[in-house]
C-alpha cells in the first residue's frame, strides 16, 4: 500500500503534458533575465497554451468521443492522434513565438522535443510503445544539464533531483504495469538523445 502511494503520483506529476512548462519554468528561474520580463511572460503564456491547455482540451474532446480511455495509460491506437496533435502544436511553438530570438537555449529544448515526438510517432506506426513519461522526464533532465553547463550555472542538486525523479517515474510505470523495461529504455533514448544532438550538432 505504501509503495502505491509513493510511486503512483509520479506518473501524474511527470506526465508528458507538463514537461514543457516545467522546462520553461526551470529555464527562466535559472537564467533570471529581468531585461526581458514582458517576453518571458508572453513566452510562458504561449508555452502554457500550446503545450498544456490545448492538449488537455484535445484530450477531453477525444475522451468524449471515446478515442482515449486513460490519461496515463494510452494504448498504441490511442496514441496516434494525440502525438500527431503534439507535433503540430510544438511546430507552431517553434515557428510563431519569441523563443528563437530571445531564448535560444529554450528554443533548443523544444526543437529536441519536436524530434522526440516525431520519433515516437514513427515508433507508434511501427507498433512499438515507447514510454512517453520517460521521454519527457529524460528530456527535462538532459535539457537542464545542457543549458546550465552551457551558461555555467551551478545546478548540480537540481540535475541530481531530476535524475532521481527519472528513477521514480520508471518504477511507477513498472509498478502500474504500463510499460516493460525495454519500453522504458527506449523512452530514455528517445528523450535524451535528441537533446544532446541539438546542443552539440545544432540540428
Amino acid at each position: 500500500m505504501f509503495v502505491k502511494y509513493l510511486l503512483k503520483p509520479f506518473s501524474y506529476i511527470f506526465h508528458p503534458i507538463f514537461i514543457s512548462i516545467y522546462g520553461a519554468i526551470l529555464y527562466f528561474l535559472f537564467t533570471a533575465n529581468t531585461n526581458y520580463l514582458s517576453e518571458i511572460y508572453l513566452s510562458c503564456i504561449q508555452i502554457f497554451i500550446l503545450t498544456v491547455l490545448l492538449p488537455i482540451s484535445f484530450y477531453s474532446l477525444l475522451k468524449v468521443f471515446k478515442k482515449i480511455q486513460s490519461f496515463t495509460e494510452a494504448t498504441l491506437e490511442e496514441r496516434r492522434l494525440p502525438i500527431f496533435i503534439q507535433l503540430v502544436l510544438v511546430y507552431l511553438l517553434l515557428k510563431f513565438t519569441l523563443l528563437e530570438t530571445h531564448f535560444p537555449e529554450l528554443f533548443k529544448f523544444f526543437q529536441a522535443g519536436f524530434i522526440s515526438a516525431f520519433l515516437v510517432f514513427i515508433s507508434v506506426m511501427l507498433r512499438f510503445k515507447a514510454s512517453l513519461h520517460m521521454i519527457g522526464c529524460t528530456s527535462l533532465a538532459v535539457f537542464v544539464l545542457m543549458f546550465t553547463s552551457y551558461l555555467a550555472i551551478p545546478a548540480l542538486n537540481t540535475v541530481a533531483y531530476l535524475i532521481l525523479c527519472m528513477g521514480f517515474v520508471a518504477s511507477s510505470r513498472l509498478y502500474m504495469k504500463a510499460h516493460t523495461p525495454i519500453e522504458l529504455i527506449a523512452g530514455i533514448v528517445i528523450g535524451g538523445l535528441p537533446q544532446i544532438l541539438v546542443w552539440f550538432y545544432n540540428i
